[in-house]
C-alpha cells in the first residue's frame, strides 16, 4: 500500500518537472501517461479527480499544468483519454431501481428477527428460552450479516476478526453490561441479573435508518460532487450532509429507543445506546469506504473501556484492592450505570466523527458508485 503510494507521488512529482522542461509543450500529456489506468477506466471526469487528488494533485498544483483546479484537469484528461469500444458501460449493472427496493428490504430484516426473539424469550421460561435465545443470536447474526452484504453500509473490504469481536462485545454489553455492572456493586450476582432488551432491540431496528440516512448522505454528496468546480468547494459542501445524515440517524435511533422502551416496559437507555449507535454508524460508513485502521481502533478502545470498568469493580473485592473501584463507583453514583457506555462509546463516536469530517468530505471517498447510489 505505502509502495503504491509512493509511486504514485513520483509519478505527480515527475509530471511536474516535465512542466519545467523547455521541450515538454504538453504537461498534461505526460501526466496521462502516468495515470494511464486511471483515465482508461474511470467512466467520467469526476473519477479522474478524485483518483488524482488521492495520489496528492490539488487545485494549487493543477495550476502547473495550466488549469485552474483539479476538476478542469481531470475534463481535460478524460477528453483526451484513449477508449475502446468494448469498455464496461454501467448499463451493464442492475438497475439502480431494483437493487436500491432489495438492500431497503434487506436493512429491514435484523430488526424484525430482533423483534421475533424478545417475543419469543417474553413468552418462554427455563430451558426453552434459553434455546430461543441461543437460536435468536445466531439468527439475529445471520440476519445482520445480509443487510450489510448489500446497500450503502456494504463493503468489499474486509473488517478484522478484532474488530467483528469488539463489535459482538459492545452489544452484548448494551445487553447485559449495565444489568451485571449494578449487580456486581451490589455483591452479586446471586443469581441471573437484569438484560436489556429494549435498547438491543431499539440498535436492531436501527438498521434501516442507518442504510438509509448513509444512502441519503452518499447520494447527496455525489450530486454534490458532480456540481463542484473544486476540491475545497466539495468539501465545504459535504460537511453540512455529512452532519446532518448522522443528525437524522441519532433522531431516529432515540425515537426507537423510547417506542422500544415503552413496548417492553424497560428503561430505553438513552445514553448507553444512543453512544454506542453513534459509535458503529461512522465506523460502518468508514470501513464501507475503505477505511478501516480508524474504525478498529475505536471499536477496540470502547469495548477495552467497558470491559475494564467490569474488571474494576470485581477486583475490587480483593483484600487491599477496594480502591480499583472508586473511579467506576463515582461515575455510576453521579450519572448511573449507563454512564460507564456512555463514555466510552460516546469518546470514540466522536474521534470517529472528527475523522469522517476529514475524509469522507474528499472526493476520493465518493470517486466510485455503490449500490446504494
Amino acid at each position: 500500500m505505502g509502495h503504491d503510494a509512493d509511486a504514485a507521488r513520483d509519478g505527480v512529482h515527475g509530471a511536474y518537472r516535465s512542466v519545467g522542461r523547455r521541450g515538454a509543450v504538453d504537461p498534461v500529456k505526460a501526466l496521462m501517461h502516468r495515470h494511464r489506468e486511471l483515465c482508461e477506466r474511470a467512466v467520467d471526469p469526476l473519477e479522474i479527480a478524485a483518483g488524482l487528488e488521492a495520489q496528492g494533485v490539488t487545485d494549487r498544483a493543477a495550476a502547473r499544468f495550466r488549469h485552474r483546479d483539479v476538476f478542469s484537469l481531470a475534463e481535460e484528461m478524460y477528453a483526451r483519454a484513449a477508449r475502446q469500444e468494448e469498455s464496461v458501460s454501467r448499463a451493464e449493472t442492475p438497475g439502480p431501481t431494483r437493487a436500491r427496493a432489495y438492500w431497503a428490504a434487506l436493512a429491514l430484516v435484523p430488526g424484525a428477527l430482533g423483534a421475533a426473539v424478545v417475543a419469543g424469550l417474553r413468552l418462554t421460561d427455563g430451558q426453552p428460552r434459553l434455546a430461543v435465545a441461543a437460536f435468536g443470536a445466531l439468527a439475529m447474526t445471520a440476519g445482520l450479516y445480509a443487510a450489510l452484504r448489500r446497500g450503502p453500509l456494504s463493503t468489499g473490504h474486509r473488517t478484522t476478526n478484532a474488530a467483528r469481536a469488539w463489535t459482538c462485545w459492545l452489544v452484548a454489553y448494551a445487553l447485559a453490561g449495565d444489568g451485571l455492572l449494578s449487580a456486581g456493586r451490589d455483591g452479586g450476582p446471586d443469581g441471573p441479573w437484569t438484560l436489556a432488551t429494549a435498547p438491543v432491540l431499539a440498535l436492531s431496528l436501527a438498521c434501516a435508518p442507518a442504510a438509509w440516512c448513509t444512502h441519503l448522505f452518499l447520494a447527496r454528496a455525489r450530486r454534490r460532487l458532480n456540481a463542484s468546480r473544486g476540491l475545497r468547494e466539495f468539501a465545504a459542501s459535504v460537511r453540512p450532509l455529512l452532519t446532518g445524515a448522522f443528525g437524522l440517524f441519532l433522531c431516529a435511533l432515540g425515537g426507537l429507543l423510547a417506542l422500544c422502551g415503552t413496548a417492553l416496559n424497560e428503561s430505553p437507555a438513552y445514553a448507553g445506546a444512543g453512544a454506542l449507535g453513534a459509535l458503529l454508524l461512522p465506523a460502518r460508513l468508514l470501513t464501507a469506504r475503505g477505511l478501516t485502521h480508524a474504525p478498529a481502533r475505536a471499536l477496540a478502545g470502547a469495548g477495552a473501556a467497558e470491559a475494564t470498568a467490569l474488571a474494576t469493580v470485581f477486583a475490587a473485592r480483593l483484600p487491599g484492592c477496594s480502591f480499583l473501584a472508586t473511579p467506576v463507583d463515582s461515575l455510576v453514583a453521579a450519572a448511573g450505570a449507563g454512564a460507564v457506555p456512555a463514555l466510552a462509546c460516546g469518546t470514540g463516536a466522536l474521534v470517529l466523527l472528527v475523522q469522517a469530517a476529514r475524509t469522507l468530505t474528499r472526493a476520493s471517498a465518493h470517486a466510485l458508485p455503490c449500490e446504494a447510489a
